[in-house]
């Protein structure tokens, strides 16, 4: 495993005569790998500036993975945009009484957009959508096994926690009993969706209708009861506080201490266009990457840190590889409209294998294709690509 081995680095950082007492407590406390507290991640967020956060952060990374950056090979299915709940900072949903404006696919029509991939080398579907009051559990149950009938090698990672709270309830199941329902079915990882901010003042004025923090987590518990892995994601940018984020990842580290089954976990930058909340300006650059490493710094139990390039745009996302991020996620292939539909960098997310392979090679790092959970497939640093594999075609 290659090692840049910033340890140096941060041993000249707490050299430094100006550097604040209490920040240089954290970082010693973070090099003999012992856990920081809410109160110390709040001041990371507070006192720490982004060159200190990075190093901090990079030093973990690389002490966990190296220089490897991972990603996937998948596509999305966004069964539909239709949804009862009416969430102030979402650009892409529609409610169910306008559900003219969006879309809402058949089975088959899902099935064919598998189809679409056959002879093609991707190893998961991505299944995430609105809550649809008519798309409920039986209908996604015969989905996923018409999924798994036509290409049982195809990893099935699907559904928010928002939507299945949903389909539990309109079934009258409990969350056990739909999990069980779901998994024998063939699903097999979740998506961290709809976590948002666990708080509750937060929660309460940007989706005030949905499941809140107990359910949600609760959800996650029972999947990963099953043997099921699941992400994790936060929303942020918007109205929350330094605060409320550290309630919300010490949550998030609680469950994994308990359960150990999160993989990864992905922050998601709030994009203010063509939604409720757009009077609210977006966080900058270096706001997101003292996210990341916060978060890197913080979730000492998560393994992966994953930033969503097709929210964040390519140059960001390869930013963050130095602050604590090792995932970038897949190849999508245009095939999410969730954040495009927000302003996010990315109108046409895709990239093909060997563009997402250079763009983390561009970053001084090593490229490996993953499985879902986490197995590695290919080691890409030592491939050399054509001027026609990296042309970008969308």
């Amino acid at each position: 495993m290659t090692m840049r081995q910033d340890y140096p680095a941060v041993q000249t950082l707490l050299q430094q005569p100006s550097l604040d007492t209490d920040l240089k407590n954290i970082a010693e406390k973070i090099l003999r790998q012992e856990r920081i507290t809410p109160a110390e991640g709040l001041t990371l967020f507070e006192k720490g500036d982004v060159g200190f956060l990075g190093a901090l952060a990079n030093h973990v990374r690389e002490r966990m993975h190296g220089d490897k950056t991972y990603f996937n090979r998948n596509f999305h299915i966004e069964p539909t945009n239709v949804c009862v709940f009416t969430c102030h900072f979402c650009s892409y949903s529609r409610l169910y009484k306008n559900r003219e404006e969006g879309w809402e696919l058949s089975i088959d029509q899902m099935l064919d957009i598998v189809k679409s991939y056959d002879g093609q080398p991707v190893t998961e579907v991505h299944i995430v959508g609105g809550v649809h009051p008519k798309m409920q559990l039986d209908f996604f149950v015969e989905l996923i096994q018409k999924i798994k009938a036509h290409r049982p090698d195809l990893h099935i990672k699907g559904f928010t926690a928002v939507e299945l709270d949903y389909m539990f309830r309109k079934a009258k199941v409990s969350v056990d009993e739909g999990m069980r329902i779901l998994n024998e079915a063939g699903l097999q990882s979740m998506p961290g969706g709809g976590a948002e901010i666990f708080h509750p003042d937060v929660r309460a004025k940007i989706c005030h209708d949905k499941v809140d923090a107990d359910g949600w987590l609760a959800i996650h518990r029972a999947a990963h009861n099953r043997g099921m892995v699941t992400n994790a994601t936060m929303l942020y940018g918007h109205i929350e506080t330094y605060e409320h984020r550290i309630d919300h990842m010490e949550r998030l580290r609680q469950l994994q201490d308990e359960t150990h089954g999160f993989n990864t976990f992905i922050p998601l930058k709030f994009r203010n266009k063509g939604n409720d909340m757009s009077d609210i300006p977006e966080s900058s650059i270096v706001e997101d990457l003292k996210l990341y490493a916060v978060a890197r710094l913080y979730l000492d139990n998560f393994p992966h840190i994953k930033a969503y390039w097709p929210m964040l745009g390519r140059n960001t996302a390869q930013l963050t590889l130095s602050f604590g991020v090792n995932d970038l996620d897949g190849t999508i292939d245009d095939t999410t409209k969730i954040y495009s539909m927000a302003g996010a960098e990315e109108q046409n997310p895709s990239m093909n294998t060997a563009q997402l392979a250079h763009l983390i090679k561009q970053a001084g790092r090593r490229p490996v294709e993953r499985d879902t959970v986490y197995n590695e497939i290919k080691d890409y640093t030592d491939v050399v690509f054509s001027d026609e594999e990296l042309l970008v075609t969308k």
